[in-house]
Parts: C-alpha cells; structure tokens; sequence
C-alpha cells in the first residue's frame, strides 16, 4: 500500500534503486505512472527537493496561490549563489524565464520543467549556463492543477487518470488576468516579473479543439502595439530558427497557433487567437520582452506532448544562448523607444497575410475506460492544405501617446494596480493649475454577457483641452518610462483591455459619468512632474 504522504514518482523509483538512489535521481510521476498520471502540487516539490545537490540549481518561491500554496521556483545560473532576483539580476547574461501550468489542466509544460531540471542538476546543458540565467516555475496554477478529474479535458489524448482544472480556485482564468490582476497568482507572476526583469518568457500550453497535422504550435507577441524591434525579432527571426530546430532535431513539425475557419462566412484561413494583453504572451510583449507561447497537440498522445514541450524549451535556450546578445539590445531598445506624442492602437482586428501550407491531419475516436467518454487521438495523416494566413493583428483605431497621465489620488483601485504592474509614478506635493486634457464621455456600453465576473466596458468620447487645477496627491504617470506602453494601455479610456474596460473605473464614472476620471497632458507637453529615474514615488512598498 502507497503511503499517502509520499509522493508517487519518488515511491517507485525507490523501489527500483540503490538505496540512498531515489533522493538523487527522481522520476516525475507521468514517468513512474507510465504516462497515466500527471504531478500533483506535492509531487513537484518532492521531486525539486529530490534532485541531486547542484552548485547552479537554487530554489525559493515568488508568491502564492489564491489557496495559500507558495509557488515555487528555481534559478539555473553559473554566477549566481542562490535565486534572489537581485543576485540573479546582478549575474548578467540573459534571463529566460519557463512558466508551466497557466492552465491547471495543461500540464505538459509541468512535466517538461521537472525533466529540464533534472538534466540540469545531472550537469547536462551546461554550456546554456556560461551565458544565461534559467528561471523555471513548473507549476504556476497549483490550486487549479490539483483539482483533478478523469472529466477534465476528456477529449484530449491522455492522461487517463485525469487532470486539473483551467481556472484558479477563484475560477478565474489566469491567462486572461494579466491587466486587471485580481487573482493571487497573477499579482504573484507580475511581481517576478518586475523583480526578475526576464528578457524571454515561455508559456507552455496545450491545444484545446483544434485539430491539424502539428505536434506543436507557437505565437509570438501579438499585439499590433508591442514594439516593432520585439516584433520583428520573435516573429521573423526566432520562430523560424525553431522551426528548423525541431523539425532538425526530432522530425515533428510545428507553426504558428491557429484553427482552420471561416468565421462569419468569411474566407478560410489559419487564425490565430487574440492579441489583448489579457493573455501572458501579448502581456509580455507590452513590458518590451520577448514572449513565446507554445501548444502541443492534445490529440497527440500525452507522453508525446510532453516530449515536444521539453524538445522546444530546449530548442528556446539553445537559441537564448546563441543569440543572448541580440535579445538584450532588443529589449533595452524597446525600453527606450517609445515617444510621446507617438501613435498606437487602441483597438485591433485580425489582419489577413499571404497564402500559406498548412498541415491538415486526421483522428479518430477511441474510449475511455476511466471516464467512459470518448477522447480523439492523432493519426500519422499529414496533408498541406492551401489557406488564407491569419496570424497577425492591425490596429482599427489609434490615439496618441501623450507625455503623462493625470490619475486622482483618490484612484486607489487605478494607484493599487500601476504600483502592482510596477509603473513608476509621483505625486504632485501641491496643487497646480494647467492646461490639460479631459476625455468627455459621450457614453459607456457594458458587455451583455459576463466574462470572467466582469461585464466589460467601453467608452464613447473624445479628448480636449482645458485649463484645470490638479489637488496635491494627483499622481503623475509618464510614459517616458520602460512600461510606457502599458500604461497607454491600462489608462486610456478607450483601450480594449485597460482598466476602465475592466470595472475598475465604474465607481468614479458612475459618480460623474461626463468625464473620465484620468486627465492627460496636451500634445507636445512634459508632465507637470516626472519621477526620478529608477524610482516609484507610490506610496507603500508592494511586496518585498
């Protein structure tokens, strides 16, 4: 009989070693299960706590669940002596950060991190860490990930004995929580973010209903407002190179994210998803990072899954080492390059590209025993269908970008989430009297349907000028600054996933609905005050 305390992975493979083995070379529990299982919560902590003692792999957490479980994390580097983000920062080199789990039942990317690490603290890979800082989170969504049922994405090629849910324990989606953070572990993955400063993210995933002939699809940023350098050097450069990598190094194929559709009776094509900042990986891109999602195949059967995420992490630091270089200047370019009074879209739509060959293949159906429901598994059917490329955004509507905003210190709710995204702010210390710019509300317009506990708003208006005196305690918001872009995005009323379009703004709106709350400065104007270089004038530390 297993002992309930001990996890399942470690329990079998002691069975099958020296003593004193099992601590040293720990299996994960898809392993030992033969695939039929996946880690629970507890069995990804005994499996970091079994790896063999390394001089590189440092452990610590970065926050919590909604539940209170820390989440952990561990840092690879060869200059670093533990994983505090400043020792990690103060090591050089590039930081690439590997998030598993979003989603509690897409667990291949939970698998793919313990084996990474593994190999890692065996001394395999060791020329990744002369030049770069490896942060790993295996398993992000860790309350989600336990809630496991043999019902959970039951059409989906393994494994039989279940996994957890997508949501969080609020049942909030956290891949959909990247601007208004109202869960735990958002809050928890933003503050990593800010403190880690990661130059590359991966957010390992699992298909869910599309079916075509890849092992594993990407996406680079997608919103149409993410700067071009970063654009440019994610989607033209490294996704290609990784292509070839995998096809190179374990025959699978790979593209870009997409389904094939004609939507509305619109021209077929390969679309891809959505290109808010909701979403982890256009998130990211508006932090000026390089982001990179992944998609194996849920048709695929599990083993092969999860083969192919840990092949494309690989194939991901092979390339960060090669080429470290050139995504460091990306970034501090991006972190400069935004200008006031330049234009960025506040709403996109999908933009039609050239033609492309998509790989089209096949599945049939085969039962459950456990669930006794039918799951659909992928047949060696490979078939390049001709179609419309839809895997890009083009903005529908712009707006300047002005040299600040104008946020009332009353705003606690707007204040809480620019101090917890990071952004730099500062008080004015006494009133000032000047000309600004007010947006006059026409109208707002709530969703009909509910999304995520929320009916998201939107605003109708315009922007003019107009003389008005700023009570001390307005705090100004540059956006001179490296998160320029996402405060354009957070603030501006009209954006289509700021935080006037998640609720957040609906108390003062409601209180005075002629006018948004947040003022700007006139085109061609500094701020009244900007912050000091490297600083955040928000009152209260958040977070240690």
């Amino acid at each position: 009989m297993l002992c309930a305390t001990r996890p399942l992975g470690i329990i079998l493979l002691a069975a099958t070693l020296p003593a004193g083995a099992a601590a040293q070379t720990p299996v994960t529990r898809a392993e030992a299960t033969d695939y039929m299982e996946t880690s629970r919560y507890a069995d990804v902590l005994a499996f970091l706590a079994a790896l063999a003692p390394s001089p590189v792999l440092h452990r610590t957490t970065f926050g919590y669940s909604q539940l209170g479980r820390p989440l952990p994390l561990v840092a690879a580097g060869r200059g670093i002596a533990s994983a505090q983000p400043g020792e990690v920062r103060a090591a050089g080199g590039t930081r690439v950060l590997i998030l598993g789990n979003i989603h509690g039942g897409e667990v291949e990317g939970k698998e793919a991190a313990q084996m990474l690490l593994r190999s890692m603290a065996a001394g395999h890979h060791a020329p990744w860490l002369d030049s770069l800082v490896i942060l790993v989170v295996p398993i992000y969504n860790a309350d989600g990930n336990d809630a496991v049922s043999v019902l959970n994405r039951s059409r989906q090629h393994g494994p039989f004995g279940g996994v957890g849910e997508r949501e969080n324990a609020q049942g909030l989606d956290l891949n959909r929580d990247h601007m208004k953070l109202e869960s735990a572990e958002a809050r928890s993955l933003v503050r990593l973010l800010r403190e880690y400063d990661p130059h590359v993210v991966v957010d390992l995933h699992t298909t869910n209903g599309t079916r075509h002939a890849y092992h594993l699809t990407y996406a680079p940023p997608l919103h149409p407002g993410t700067d071009p350098g970063i654009q440019r050097l994610a989607r033209s450069e490294w996704l290609p190179a990784l292509t070839r990598a995998l096809r190179e190094g374990t025959g699978w194929h790979s593209w870009h994210y997409g389904n094939a559709s004609a939507p509305e009776g619109g021209v077929m094509g390969w679309h891809t998803f959505d290109h808010r900042p909701r979403f982890n990986n256009n998130y990211v891109g508006l932090r000026n990072r390089i982001a990179l999602l992944s998609e194996a195949y849920s048709y695929a059967p599990f083993q092969d899954r999860v083969a192919v995420t840990l092949a494309f992490v690989e194939a991901v630091l092979d390339l960060a080492r090669a080429r470290g270089a050139a995504a460091r200047a990306a970034t501090a370019a991006a972190d400069a390059a935004l200008e006031p009074d330049d234009q960025l879209p506040l709403r996109a739509r999908i933009a039609a590209g050239g033609d492309a060959d998509i790989l089209m293949g096949a599945v049939e159906e085969r039962l459950n025993p456990f669930s006794g429901r039918r799951y659909l598994a992928r047949l060696p059917v490979v078939e390049r269908t001709r179609m419309k490329d839809f895997t890009r955004f083009e903005g529908v509507e712009s707006e300047r970008v002005p040299s600040a905003y104008y946020v009332p210190g009353s705003l606690h709710p707007v204040l809480d989430r620019l101090a917890l995204h990071g952004i730099r702010t500062r008080a004015l210390t006494a009133p000032r009297t000047a000309r600004v710019e007010r947006f006059a509300l026409d109208s707002t317009r709530a969703a009909a349907r509910e999304f995520q506990d929320h009916r998201e708003r939107e605003a109708f208006g315009s922007w003019s000028a107009v003389e008005a005196t700023l009570p001390a305690g307005t705090m100004v918001v540059p956006t001179t600054q490296p998160l320029g872009r996402l405060v354009f995005y957070l603030l501006e009323p009209r954006s289509d996933d700021g935080l006037l379009n998640w609720n957040v703004l609906d108390a003062a709106i409601d209180a005075d609905p002629s006018a948004y709350p947040i003022l700007r400065a006139p085109a061609g104007t500094p701020p009244l005050a900007a912050p000091p270089a490297g600083t955040g004038g928000f009152s209260g530390p958040v977070g240690g």
